[in-house]
């Protein structure tokens, strides 16, 4: 590898650093369409926190909240990969690097 090869390396390694330090402090809020689950999530798909109000809480149905949950937390999920492959795809230019985009 060449000098320069070297330089364009560090200098990308360098982005992709401060890219995921951004998308660490980044904050995605999603709720579901009744506002009874909140979750945000940061760029790097980690949950930071999960509210539930408590009409989403029926004893008798506790599938009705599971179903909730689960959909809830995957719109999440997809939108804070979305905020990742769009500032992450700033530095690739759209090139599939394994581990960092998809």
């Amino acid at each position: 590898m060449n000098f320069s090869m070297m330089k364009q390396a560090m200098e990308l390694k360098s982005k992709m650093e401060k890219i995921q330090k951004e998308l660490s402090k980044a904050r995605i809020e999603v709720a579901d369409k009744d506002n009874l689950i909140k979750i945000t999530t940061n760029g790097q798909q980690k949950i930071l926190s999960l509210k539930i109000e408590p009409e989403a809480i029926d004893p008798s149905h506790p599938d009705k909240l599971e179903k909730l949950l689960i959909k809830t937390i995957t719109s999440a999920m997809e939108e804070s990969k979305k905020l990742a492959n769009e500032r992450l795809g700033e530095v690739t230019n759209g090139i599939n690097i394994p581990g960092l985009t998809s």
